[in-house]
């Protein structure tokens, strides 16, 4: 009894340390003697003690916080900018004995390349198209990141921090359109309001008796308001006939 608890203690060390579960998300990629077997899973997966060596690889998205990096834009603005990233390992065993580290890796990567993107284009741009500058970064990351097993599946341009005397800068500008904008659409106005007067001055001239329309539409207007002094405006061309008449009767009596 006593020399079989040693076989059995020997036994169930050997089946703890062979025996692994791997989750859904993840792969085991399996070291035999240093060299690459596969990768395994999800499940139960059976080691050889000491002979086999499994690492861990989670497939699930990864969300990745780029600091903020100093950029000189092309139009020589300062800015500080970060981002996020979001990828996935789609090749378990690429991206172990391809490259060390395909976390840090992947975070000098996008660095640098935040910065070299954002630092060919004005700022304008950045503000303005953001999703073409992501579009760009996505693309070159994806490329790079290829051999290593890696599918970049998003990158956003997640802050753009700009000096205190760019920001009043931009204020003004805004400022000054909104004032051009103003100013056009009042003229716009202006000019509409002045082809209806032309239009409404030839109809006049044609049909005279619309003036006088036009006066009792104000009389009867401006009968409305109470508590006020109106002087009235009476037009000459009222009189013609009366002073006609007039001069008649005169040059009669004479």
């Amino acid at each position: 009894m006593f020399s079989l608890l040693p076989i059995l203690i020997i036994a169930f060390l050997f089946l703890a340390s062979a025996i692994k579960v791997v989750n859904e998300y993840e792969r085991a990629v399996i070291f035999r003697l240093g060299r690459i077997l596969n990768a395994k899973g999800p499940g139960l997966i059976i080691l050889i003690p000491v002979v086999d060596k499994m690492i861990k690889v989670s497939l699930r998205i990864i969300t990745l916080d780029v600091p903020s990096q100093d950029v000189i834009t092309r139009d020589n603005v300062s800015v500080k900018i970060n981002a996020v990233v979001y990828f996935r390992v789609v090749d378990p065993v690429k991206a172990v004995i391809e490259v060390e580290d395909f976390m840090f890796a992947t975070t000098q990567l996008a660095q640098t390349t935040l910065r070299s993107i954002c630092g060919s284009v004005e700022l304008d741009e950045i503000l303005t198209h953001r999703d073409k500058i992501n579009s760009q970064i996505q693309d070159i990351l994806d490329e790079h990141t290829d051999p290593w097993g890696i599918k970049v599946t998003n990158v956003e341009l997640k802050h753009i921090d700009l000096p205190q005397d760019m920001q009043r800068a931009m204020a003004r500008q805004a400022e000054a359109e909104r004032e051009r904008r103003y100013k056009v659409i009042s003229a716009q106005g202006e000019y509409q309001a002045a082809e209806k007067l032309a239009q409404a001055a030839e109809i006049i001239a044609k049909r005279p008796m619309a003036l006088q329309l036009r006066y009792l539409q104000t009389l009867r207007e401006m009968s409305y308001e109470s508590n006020s002094t109106t002087i009235l405006p009476i037009p000459l061309d009222l009189f013609k006939n009366l002073i006609s008449v007039n001069k008649e009767t005169y040059i009669t009596k004479e």
